[in-house]
């Protein structure tokens, strides 16, 4: 993933914000909203790509173009460097691939000790019963 190339590749939209805010929101456009085209970018390698595409399935719409909104703060400059860093937080978490499970056999100890216990819990109830003569 190369940030720099991706940035150029970013399209940013300013839009009217909604919700309350007074007087104040019926003519500044402080939302931003930014669209990341998956599919055309270069900054991303083709495993990346499909890699994410399964990743972030749900968020990508049908043309996997990724969209984010930022209405925060009344500042748009300050939106739109917060939907930055929201879209490349997304792609790095999207992007780390968990660890292999290593498989391990239960210790011998652990074994003898839940034997042990299922002789003693069966003594026990043995204990309990009515004798038979």
């Amino acid at each position: 993933m190369v940030e720099e190339i991706i940035l150029s590749e970013l399209e940013y939209k300013a839009v009217r914000s909604s919700g309350a805010g007074g007087q104040n929101v019926n003519k500044v456009s402080s939302k931003v909203v930014l669209s990341f085209n998956l599919n055309i970018s270069k900054g991303l390698t083709e495993e990346e790509k499909e890699w994410l595409i399964a990743k972030l399935g749900k968020k990508l719409s049908q043309e996997n173009i990724l969209l984010l909104t930022c209405e925060e703060d009344r500042s748009q400059r300050k939106n739109k460097e917060t939907v930055t860093k929201k879209l490349f937080d997304l792609l790095q978490k999207a992007l780390v691939k968990p660890k292999a499970r290593k498989e391990t056999k239960v210790p011998k100890g652990v074994k003898e000790k839940r034997l042990n216990e299922k002789k003693n819990n069966s003594e026990i109830k043995n204990s309990r019963r009515k004798p038979d003569f």
